[in-house]
């Protein structure tokens, strides 16, 4: 599993908020003028669920997924009046550790889209900030809540109970289908999607149409190699653990613990129980079932004590935190460290990032490099020396390779420069 996208999940699963907002202020009227949908067809209820008086096959949107952002989708556009039919491979509850913590950014985009009532009912813990732990110390960072309503505040749950509360809002509206089935294949013509060949729960296959597809099947999509070239990396996987009637040293903050060789997550899913999150380094994760994963918690993580814009925002963490035999990436992972216990501005700009109140990318690129150039003046004090001053220039070097590539994936337009990218830039394949 791809560990910034997880990573993302769990600190800043803020990210597919902002998408949805883009969409629905956005996106909104273009799909409007590109489908040119007929309103004058008219809905009713059904025994099964609904029907259109128009016809019964007719669909505005097709969406394939039903997790966070295929729900989401769902009951917007069902509030916009487009007959939604959601296609999900399994409908009951999941049971996965990501998208276990929304940030108070992802809780305002809640409210903005009439989905708010989703983290209630569910065991859902308000989420404050953070504490992090490395060699012995702590420090706490807030989330700057202080010009918000009460109730903003991160939200942190078991993902499939957050997950069922979001199916059953879009279900609803009377426009909006859910069924359970897979997508095998998307229905092309002319180089344009005209809707997907799916199989029900029951194993027939049946075909689907609409004038517009959105797939929202999760990063390890089938579909995605026929819509566009990804390229996923898997620097390491995570090995979630239930603590049940644990106490965590900061409460309603997520813990973020400095550990060797990477990060370790703790934050509390109920009133009872803490999740904690080992993040095994490498594509291959101990087997359990021969006694490797027991030995590598045993031995590598517990003898280490607990005391000791979005997407880019997790990756470049994961990278600055994770421990490395490279003296210039120590120095800036205790750089980090020591830049965001500072307070004031060197912890409210990242905590604002990371919990979805400041989406800048700007901010981001500031911090980072804050903090690399923090750790070169830690080197310089009180003389440099030749071998510091290689180390500084390996430091400065060494965060230009971590961040510019990172903002080259995500793209520099889409980062800096987002009213300029195009609602649809992909060209059609050629016939």
């Amino acid at each position: 599993m791809e560990y910034q996208y997880l990573l993302g999940g769990v600190i800043a699963s803020v990210f597919v908020w902002g998408l949805l907002l883009a969409f629905h202020a956005k996106g909104r009227k273009k799909v409007r003028v590109s489908m040119d949908i007929p309103r004058d067809s008219t809905l009713k209820s059904s025994e099964n669920g609904m029907s259109w008086a128009r016809n019964p096959e007719s669909t505005d949107i097709i969406i394939v997924g039903a997790g966070v952002a295929g729900s989401a989708l769902a009951y917007t556009l069902g509030k916009d009046g487009r007959r939604v039919h959601v296609i999900e491979r399994d409908l009951t509850e999941p049971d996965r550790i990501v998208g276990e913590l929304l940030q108070p950014g992802g809780y305002l985009k809640l409210i903005e889209l009439g989905l708010e009532d989703c983290v209630s009912d569910i065991d859902a813990q308000r989420v404050l900030g953070y504490a992090i732990f490395k060699d012995g110390k702590s420090t706490k960072l807030s989330y700057p809540l202080e010009n918000f309503p009460s109730d903003v505040a991160g939200r942190s749950f078991h993902h499939g109970r957050f997950i069922q509360k979001m199916r059953e809002k879009a279900a609803t509206l009377s426009n909006v289908k859910l069924e359970q089935g897979t997508v095998t294949s998307l229905l092309k013509e002319n180089g344009a999607i005209k809707g997907v060949q799916y199989k029900t729960r029951v194993g027939q296959e049946l075909t689907a149409y609409a004038p517009l597809t959105i797939v929202c099947d999760g990063c390890f999509s089938n579909l995605r190699q026929s819509l566009c070239n990804p390229k996923v990396e898997i620097p390491s996987c995570f090995v979630g653990l239930v603590l049940e009637n644990c106490n965590l040293p900061y409460a309603n903050h997520g813990h973020v613990v400095l550990a060797d060789p990477s990060p370790i997550l703790f934050y509390p899913i109920s009133d009872t129980e803490i999740r904690c999150l080992v993040d095994v380094p490498g594509q291959k994760v101990p087997s359990v079932s021969n006694g490797e994963m027991s030995h590598y918690l045993k031995n590598t993580i517990a003898p280490q004590p607990v005391a000791s814009t979005i997407n880019t925002l997790a990756g470049a963490l994961y990278k600055v935190f994770s421990a490395s035999p490279d003296p210039a990436r120590n120095e800036m992972r205790q750089a980090c460290f020591e830049y965001l216990s500072l307070g004031g501005v060197f912890s409210k700009g990242p905590i604002a990032l990371l919990s979805g109140l400041d989406p800048r990318p700007l901010s981001l690129v500031l911090h980072f490099f804050a903090v690399a150039i923090y750790g070169v003046s830690r080197l310089m004090l009180p003389l440099p020396s030749p071998k510091r001053l290689w180390t500084s220039a390996r430091l400065i070097s060494g965060a230009s390779g971590i961040i510019f590539p990172i903002i080259k994936g995500e793209g520099v337009r889409q980062m800096f420069f987002p009213v300029m990218v195009p609602a649809y830039h992909r060209s059609p394949p050629m016939a």
